[in-house]
């Protein structure tokens, strides 16, 4: 297997996690979405107007995911984009990081308080 390949794999088998984690919290319609290429619209659909760039890299790259997520949630049409991060050492999607800039975060606010 290719270094590629193996990577490919490791975000696959994250992405699978992080679904079955959201199913088992009680959201049973999330699914991992297919690859759309430059109009990529995030790696997990169910959630209507969420967008989520599933992460199982080694390294962070925050600015860089970040800007991908909100690519792939204006590709969408979605309201709020976020990266769901592998915690480092950590087993677990409930133990992985949620990441999304200061502005997405003012948008969750909002919708939850009516701000």
């Amino acid at each position: 297997m290719s270094k590629q390949d193996y990577a490919k794999a490791k975000g696959r088998a994250w992405e699978k996690e992080i679904i079955e984690y959201l199913r088992e919290s009680g959201f049973p319609h999330v699914e991992r979405r297919r690859l759309a290429g430059s109009a990529d619209r995030g790696d997990i659909s169910g959630l209507p107007g969420l967008v989520i760039e599933a992460k199982h890299e080694r390294t962070y790259r925050l600015p860089e995911w970040v800007r991908q997520a909100e690519v792939e949630r204006d590709n969408d049409g979605a309201g709020v984009g976020v990266v769901w991060a592998r915690r480092n050492g950590q087993p677990g999607a409930g133990h992985g990081f949620v990441i999304m800039s200061g502005e997405q975060f003012l948008v969750l606010l909002r919708e939850w308080y009516g701000g």
